[in-house]
């Protein structure tokens, strides 16, 4: 299969395995390396994750729904493994798909936040993801549905495409997937318009052509292991669906009967992939996974308890109380999975490790999950966790949730559950920091009150100090990562027939050794490629790294202004078989250097990175693109030119030697700072990757500090903003008046 076994460039004969085609596009010479094909007859298990949107834990017959009819989950129940304990490691949907998807809980992960509280919501390079673990042993990877993560731009390491996804169909955005007709969804790095539903006409149901979506990439790949993550934006708010007669005799509110509907479809969705898999055949060879991202919700007037959506429990969607967190998990596969119940206390920072035993991949070591493969094949049971913990910063409120909390849903808050033992606890200021008798504690013994209702904090105060003292040790205000996979490391320019270096590592981020270790570099074609030193090994220990560099040259003919990809691929062979792992960059060849006195907003950057949104121009309101809010304004004095970005950010431009200064104010806007005070970054700005300035933290409080720099002779200007405290809220921060003089 040359889609999966072609990708080398460089110089990695060395390993002495069967040569590989370059393809058109490649500049260098053709490679050699490690062929992940399978031997006959030991074909891996395909997979299918479906996550539902705010599915509760009592939404289904199979968990004691009454009301709402979900035949073909229920059947998946009984014929599969039904988890009793399993959790969601948010109360919120993005901190909860990004741990589900990298493998660590929420004191841990990158994402810590919805969007809408004011978090960057992004991943980065340094995420590995399952897609990423399964796609390096051959698998064919897609995720079509909510994504979730910003910004909704292609071309940055948090779209899916560089975090393991071969194929995306749906919405990268966050707040885009609460849409149900939408004007266009994403396919791979284009946004395709649905021109039936322009002008706000409800005509195409998006989730219909996710469901069609997936059962063709069923199709498409049926012959080769493949993963599926199906992510449809249903049952979450609002309760649109084309057709709820299903529950038109039913005396409830319109936003109710849409809602019954919607879990319904999600259910006949679940059931159309299963017979798709039977109709090919492929239903001994598949394993189904199917949760949900956290309790049930209750915005748009859907009343979550006329269907009792979150069983026994006590809480909902935004509450760390067991209703906000513990969700339905179904695992099915004829052959591959036993039938019957589990109560193994399951979080969903299980999946990455136990897609990766049972694909045979290797798995990064720094996981906060646990594999649950031996589990789910009836062996001796699979290794239980010590503790689970959750964390919760979110400023939106509904009034269930806030009444379930004690009027504090938007107080920072956190919880953990070890055995049976279940502790929350509330910040009374919206720092972490603060000192552990300053947190209002709560502590349940969910063996004898699975509702939540009896608080023993006062008879166990022993327990409830070691459950506190288990969450202080759960969180990092930063978690460095160990490295795994391939990486690349690229400049910023590439100027016409000159040379620059490219360096790429391979890190063996397992627990074991891998062997025939290399890594080969693609160009655009016509470019020049020289490994400057070995870019093989013969071993590489667990921990270890592999660095290879390359002179790279484009011709002196390459078209200014133009972003040129460049992809790396390391290759291996682990002790589960052969592994690929590419890394994708890209160079960007110069806009021309300003011939006068210019606002960097009037100039095309040569890149721009946001953590959240778009980088605007000349407009700053921390969310939406450019003039469609209030222009920059710092202690009420209001500037006409400037950039609003968010943090982490980094914008670079193409000075060519030509500017003599460079001035601007810098600071968290007006705007930003009456959502919100706790905004808190810091600024720097580099000419030619020298840092010329760093200032103090910038809060709402301090105002912006004026830039003032001699840029004589720097060639790239980077300008950069940081978060300053480990928290990425309403980290919103304006460059006002960025201007360059010329010499």
């Amino acid at each position: 299969m040359s889609s999966r076994r072609t990708f080398l460039a460089g110089s990695t004969a060395a390993l002495g395995l069967s040569a590989v085609p370059a393809g058109p596009a490649q500049a260098a010479p053709s490679a050699q390396g490690v062929d992940t094909a399978e031997p006959s007859g030991t074909r891996p298990p395909n997979f299918v994750v479906v996550l539902a949107d705010d599915l509760g834990y009592g939404s289904l017959g199979a968990y004691g729904q009454k009301l709402i009819t979900t035949s073909r989950l229920d059947r998946l129940a009984a014929e599969g493994l039904r988890f009793t304990d399993a959790y969601s490691t948010a109360a919120v949907c993005a901190p909860s798909r990004c741990s589900l998807l990298t493998g660590l809980h929420t004191g841990h992960s990158r994402v810590r936040a919805n969007p809408s509280s004011g978090g960057q919501g992004s991943l980065t390079s340094d995420d590995t993801t399952f897609a990423e673990v399964l796609r390096a042993r051959g698998y064919r990877t897609a995720v079509i549905g909510k994504w979730g993560f910003g910004p909704e731009a292609a071309g940055q390491e948090s779209h899916p495409a560089a975090r393991g996804f071969e194929e995306f169909y749906g919405y990268i955005d966050h707040g885009h997937a609460h849409q149900y007709y939408p004007a266009y969804l994403w396919h791979n790095d284009v946004k395709e318009p649905i021109p039936a539903n322009a002008g706000g006409v409800k005509a195409v149901y998006a989730p219909d052509l996710l469901e069609q979506r997936a059962l063709d990439f069923i199709r498409a790949h049926a012959s080769e292991p493949f993963l599926l993550l199906l992510t449809p934006n249903v049952p979450h708010a609002p309760s649109d669906i084309p057709d709820s007669r299903a529950y038109a005799d039913r005396s409830w509110s319109a936003a109710d009967k849409g809602h019954a509907a919607q879990v319904t479809y999600f259910d006949s969705l679940v059931g159309k992939v299963v017979d798709r898999l039977r109709e090919l055949g492929l239903e001994q060879d598949t394993i189904v996974l199917v949760t949900s991202d956290n309790g049930p919700h209750e915005e748009g007037g859907v009343n979550p308890d006329l269907f009792d959506a979150n069983g026994p429990l006590r809480g909902y969607k935004r509450n760390l109380y067991e209703g906000g967190v513990r969700v339905p998990l179904i695992a099915w596969g004829p052959g591959r999975v036993r039938q019957g119940t589990s109560d193994r206390p399951t979080p969903l920072t299980d999946v990455l490790p136990t897609l990766a035993e049972l694909g045979g991949a290797p798995s990064p070591t720094d996981l906060d999950g646990l594999s649950a493969a031996p589990l789910l094949a009836g062996r001796a049971d699979s290794a239980r966790h010590g503790h689970l913990y959750w964390f919760r910063d979110e400023w939106g409120v509904t009034a269930r949730a806030d009444a379930q909390d004690g009027r504090r849903a938007t107080w920072l808050a956190e919880a953990v559950r070890r055995d049976n033992w279940k502790a929350v606890r509330f910040a009374p200021e919206r720092d972490h920091r603060l000192p552990d008798d300053t947190w209002q504690v709560e502590l349940y013994d969910l063996a004898t009150d699975l509702g939540e209702t009896r608080d023993v904090v006062d008879r166990y105060p022993a327990k409830a100090a070691e459950l506190v003292a288990l969450m202080r040790s759960s969180w990092k205000d930063a978690y460095p990562r160990t490295p795994f996979g391939a990486r690349l490391t690229l400049p910023r320019l590439a100027v016409p027939g000159k040379a620059f270096t490219v360096t790429a590592t391979l890190d063996n981020g397992s627990a074991r050794p891998w062997t025939v270790a290399g890594l080969g570099l693609r160009a655009p074609a016509g470019w020049t490629v020289t490994a400057t030193g070995p870019t093989t090994a013969d071993r590489l220990a667990a921990g270890g790294r592999l660095t290879a560099s390359w002179k790279v040259t484009p011709p002196a003919h390459t078209a200014a202004a133009t972003a040129w990809p460049l992809t790396v691929e390391g290759s291996a062979r682990t002790p589960a078989g052969p592994v690929r792992y590419p890394a994708t960059g890209t160079v960007t060849t110069p806009p021309p250097a300003p011939t006068r006195d210019s606002y960097l907003s009037d100039l095309s950057w040569i890149s721009a990175t946001n953590g959240w949104g778009p980088v605007e121009r000349d407009a700053s309101n921390g969310k939406n693109a450019a003039g469609d809010g209030p222009l920059i304004s710092f202690g009420g004095t209001t500037h006409a030119k400037g950039l609003g970005v968010h943090a982490p950010s980094d914008i670079a431009y193409h000075l060519g030697g030509a500017a003599v200064r460079f001035t601007s104010l810098v600071g968290i806007d007006d705007f930003s700072a009456r959502q919100s005070s706790v905004g808190a970054t810091r600024a720097k700005v580099y000419g030619d990757d020298r840092v010329l300035l760093t200032t103090p933290t910038l809060t709402a409080a301090t105002g912006p500090v004026q830039v003032d720099l001699d840029v004589r002779g720097v060639r790239v200007l980077r300008l950069v903003v940081e978060d300053a405290d480990n928290r990425t809220s309403f980290d919103h921060t304006s460059w006002a008046l960025a201007h360059v003089t010329v010499g």
